[in-house]
């Protein structure tokens, strides 16, 4: 997604860390960087707004579950694959636990880390 207008920092470098800018793990110049260009460019402004209501969502209603730590080691390694570009595998992320355990595709993975 691009707004179509340039700026300092390019649209793609901020929805690629966009997860890292919402949970403060980037370096504060960056935080600053990634901040000017909220005021600068809507669209990613909106998809900010949006991820930041749908992590605190996330953290009300499941905020209190323990996350198993095999869970946690597969989302963490399937994410670490889509940032390097990597193929992402079709099948399910599961643990024992039951259906409740299982997380299928890669837009849940995500949100499951927060």
């Amino acid at each position: 997604m691009s707004c179509g207008e340039p700026h300092e920092t390019d649209c793609s470098e901020v929805l690629d860390h966009l997860y890292e800018f919402l949970d403060r793990e980037m370096p504060e110049g960056d935080c600053t960087k990634f901040e000017v260009h909220f005021e600068e460019c809507s669209p990613c402004l909106e998809k900010y707004g949006l991820e930041q209501a749908v992590k605190k969502l996330v953290k009300r209603c499941c905020g209190q579950d323990e996350v198993p730590t095999d869970l946690r080691s597969k989302v963490m390694g399937r994410i670490d694959l889509i940032r390097a570009g990597e193929a992402v595998p079709e099948q399910d992320i599961t643990v024992s636990g039951g259906p409740d355990a299982t997380i299928a595709g890669t837009d849940q993975a995500a949100t499951a880390r927060e």
